[in-house]
């Protein structure tokens, strides 16, 4: 695997990871754009638009490196307003960013680097910790590209939200494509079984099954009484998702045991596995899967 390939399947992982944490927020405002290495010679944030909010952390654990992520003015105060239960379709263009939308949008972002540090830590095979991100207005490219430097390679992640552009950049150091290109090919490798070295086969991994969310003010949230419902947007015979370390790997359906606890029969393995990429629903597994009987 070619240091270029690495870097899109990093882009590609950690794309789908940041889409998931900002669809809790704004569902159905997230449209995935580009992704691409970005070339020698070339600072990743050259054709950042702003003025925008800037976040940049550092890796603390595991490899060096770190990201940077940029949404415009715009895309900003939608996303505040979205979090703190408003629609951002009514936000009204050309205004200013409060300090509430800034510590809002500053939120969302940790949570977004810390996905794209979990994605991370999934291609290489190796826990990866990241510092506090420093977030900071910038007005200008140049404003935006200063103590972001560039000493190895990079990829970036161009989406959208709400139809602003927003930026994520990748800072990846040489030795860090090489642990992750043997990552990669360990993967990648036939096996006559599954696709997985024995070294990680054994490693732990958090599944669970997400049935359906819901979006409403925090003040409505904090004040809800013991046995009150909250209504999910999916109907009860929809399938349901199941995400392995906050990457959504299959869709299958809600089954009650016997014993009268309960399992989810999974119906389909999505292409791309880990990397949580959508499949057609039409396709076929990839793989049988294992599962308990169930009545």
């Amino acid at each position: 695997m070619t240091n270029e390939q690495a870097l899109l399947r990093l882009a590609a992982s950690t794309l789908d990871a940041i889409r998931d944490v900002l669809e809790t927020y704004a569902p159905g405002a997230v449209n995935p754009g580009a992704v691409g290495a970005v070339p020698s010679g070339t600072h990743p944030l050259a054709g950042a638009q702003t003025p925008a909010v800037l976040a940049d952390v550092g890796y603390v654990d595991g490899v060096t490196g770190g990201n940077v992520m940029v949404i415009g003015v715009e895309g900003a105060r939608r996303l505040a307003a979205a979090m703190m239960g408003g629609d951002p379709n009514d936000v009204i263009s050309g205004g200013e960013l409060s300090e509430l939308d800034f510590s809002a949008v500053g939120e969302a972002m940790n949570q977004m680097m810390s996905a794209a540090a979990m994605a991370t830590s999934a291609v290489l095979g190796d826990e990866v910790e990241i510092a506090p991100p420093n977030v900071r207005l910038v007005h200008s490219a140049e404003e935006a590209q200063e103590g972001v430097e560039q000493s190895g390679l990079a990829c970036t992640v161009e989406f959208t939200l709400c139809g602003a552009p927003c930026l994520l950049v990748q800072l990846v150091p040489h030795a860090f494509i090489v642990r992750m290109t043997r990552a990669l090919d360990e993967i990648t490798e036939s096996y006559e079984s599954a696709p997985l070295s024995d070294a990680l086969r054994s490693v732990p991994v958090r599944v669970w099954a997400e049935f359906g969310r819901a979006r409403m003010p925090s003040g409505r949230v904090v004040g809800l009484p013991s046995g009150a419902l909250v209504e999910l947007d999916r109907d009860v015979d929809e399938p349901i998702d199941l995400y392995a370390d906050g990457m959504r790997f299959a869709v299958g359906r809600l089954q009650v045991c016997d014993d009268g606890t309960l399992a989810v029969r999974v119906e389909r393995i999505l292409t791309g596995g880990l990397d949580g990429a959508a499949a057609d629903p039409t396709s076929s597994p990839l793989t049988t899967p294992e599962y308990k009987e169930v009545a």
